[in-house]
Protein backbone atom coordinates (compact mmCIF):
# COMPACT_ATOMS: atom_id res chain seq x y z
CA UNK A 1 0.00 0.00 0.00
CA UNK A 2 1.51 2.87 -0.90
CA UNK A 3 1.52 6.45 1.54
CA UNK A 4 -0.40 8.14 -0.08
CA UNK A 5 -3.03 5.43 -0.36
CA UNK A 6 -2.56 5.61 3.97
CA UNK A 7 -3.57 9.22 4.17
CA UNK A 8 -7.01 8.80 2.19
CA UNK A 9 -10.46 7.73 3.70
CA UNK A 10 -13.56 6.90 1.05
CA UNK A 11 -16.75 8.44 2.20
CA UNK A 12 -20.18 7.07 0.98
CA UNK A 13 -22.63 9.84 0.08
CA UNK A 14 -26.08 9.14 -1.33
CA UNK A 15 -26.04 11.80 -3.80
CA UNK A 16 -22.00 11.82 -5.29
CA UNK A 17 -21.16 8.36 -4.51
CA UNK A 18 -17.97 7.68 -3.40
CA UNK A 19 -15.82 10.59 -2.60
CA UNK A 20 -11.91 9.61 -1.30
CA UNK A 21 -10.54 12.71 0.85
CA UNK A 22 -7.50 13.45 2.70
CA UNK A 23 -8.15 11.72 6.54
CA UNK A 24 -7.28 14.37 8.25
CA UNK A 25 -10.02 16.64 6.06
CA UNK A 26 -12.59 14.34 7.41
CA UNK A 27 -14.82 16.25 10.01
CA UNK A 28 -15.76 14.67 13.06
CA UNK A 29 -18.42 15.46 15.52
CA UNK A 30 -18.86 13.98 18.75
CA UNK A 31 -21.10 14.76 21.64
CA UNK A 32 -23.04 13.42 24.54
CA UNK A 33 -26.63 14.59 24.87
CA UNK A 34 -29.26 14.08 28.13
CA UNK A 35 -32.01 12.30 26.94
CA UNK A 36 -33.93 12.25 30.89
CA UNK A 37 -32.85 12.81 33.76
CA UNK A 38 -34.73 10.75 37.46
CA UNK A 39 -37.98 11.45 35.00
CA UNK A 40 -40.61 8.61 35.39
CA UNK A 41 -41.36 6.78 32.15
CA UNK A 42 -43.39 4.65 30.82
CA UNK A 43 -42.95 1.27 28.55
CA UNK A 44 -43.65 1.14 25.54
CA UNK A 45 -43.66 5.48 25.12
CA UNK A 46 -40.91 7.29 22.79
CA UNK A 47 -39.20 10.60 22.92
CA UNK A 48 -38.23 12.46 19.30
CA UNK A 49 -35.38 14.44 19.68
CA UNK A 50 -32.92 16.41 17.70
CA UNK A 51 -29.34 17.19 17.79
CA UNK A 52 -27.75 20.47 15.28
CA UNK A 53 -23.92 20.15 14.13
CA UNK A 54 -22.38 23.03 15.14
CA UNK A 55 -21.40 23.21 11.35
CA UNK A 56 -22.82 21.97 8.56
CA UNK A 57 -20.96 19.06 6.40
CA UNK A 58 -21.03 19.27 2.71
CA UNK A 59 -22.61 15.94 2.04
CA UNK A 60 -25.01 14.13 4.06
CA UNK A 61 -22.70 12.42 7.02
CA UNK A 62 -22.43 9.05 8.61
CA UNK A 63 -24.23 8.85 11.96
CA UNK A 64 -24.24 6.78 15.04
CA UNK A 65 -26.43 6.62 18.24
CA UNK A 66 -25.47 5.00 21.15
CA UNK A 67 -27.48 4.98 24.38
CA UNK A 68 -25.78 5.40 28.06
CA UNK A 69 -27.93 4.27 31.38
CA UNK A 70 -26.28 7.24 33.50
CA UNK A 71 -29.12 6.12 35.71
CA UNK A 72 -28.24 3.56 39.25
CA UNK A 73 -30.78 1.19 38.23
CA UNK A 74 -31.65 -0.91 35.48
CA UNK A 75 -34.69 1.36 33.77
CA UNK A 76 -32.19 2.85 31.22
CA UNK A 77 -30.71 -0.54 30.11
CA UNK A 78 -33.80 -1.58 28.17
CA UNK A 79 -34.04 1.66 25.64
CA UNK A 80 -33.39 1.70 21.83
CA UNK A 81 -32.46 4.47 19.90
CA UNK A 82 -33.64 4.58 16.41
CA UNK A 83 -31.81 7.33 13.84
CA UNK A 84 -34.73 8.60 11.48
CA UNK A 85 -33.24 11.24 9.36
CA UNK A 86 -29.57 12.71 9.28
CA UNK A 87 -29.26 15.87 6.86
CA UNK A 88 -26.09 18.08 6.13
CA UNK A 89 -26.73 20.06 9.52
CA UNK A 90 -28.77 18.01 11.88
CA UNK A 91 -29.74 14.45 12.81
CA UNK A 92 -33.57 13.28 14.04
CA UNK A 93 -33.65 10.13 16.48
CA UNK A 94 -36.17 8.86 18.75
CA UNK A 95 -35.81 6.63 22.09
CA UNK A 96 -37.86 4.41 22.87
CA UNK A 97 -38.23 2.98 26.54
CA UNK A 98 -39.00 -0.60 27.04
CA UNK A 99 -39.96 -0.69 30.73
CA UNK A 100 -41.65 1.65 33.13
CA UNK A 101 -39.65 3.73 36.06
CA UNK A 102 -37.47 6.81 36.81
CA UNK A 103 -34.75 6.53 33.95
CA UNK A 104 -31.67 8.88 33.61
CA UNK A 105 -30.19 8.87 30.59
CA UNK A 106 -28.05 9.78 27.54
CA UNK A 107 -26.98 9.29 24.24
CA UNK A 108 -23.46 9.65 22.30
CA UNK A 109 -23.64 10.97 19.41
CA UNK A 110 -21.07 10.52 16.91
CA UNK A 111 -21.01 12.15 12.82
CA UNK A 112 -18.46 11.30 10.10
CA UNK A 113 -18.01 12.95 7.11
CA UNK A 114 -16.84 15.89 4.52
CA UNK A 115 -16.89 19.25 5.91
CA UNK A 116 -18.96 22.14 4.05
Amino acid sequence: MSDNAVNYSTVYTTTMGNQNVKTSELKFITSTEQVVSGESVIADTTKDLSFNFPTDYKYIPTVTISPVNVGKNNYGNNVIVTVKEVTTSRVDYTVRFNTTGSVSLSVNIIAVGIPQ
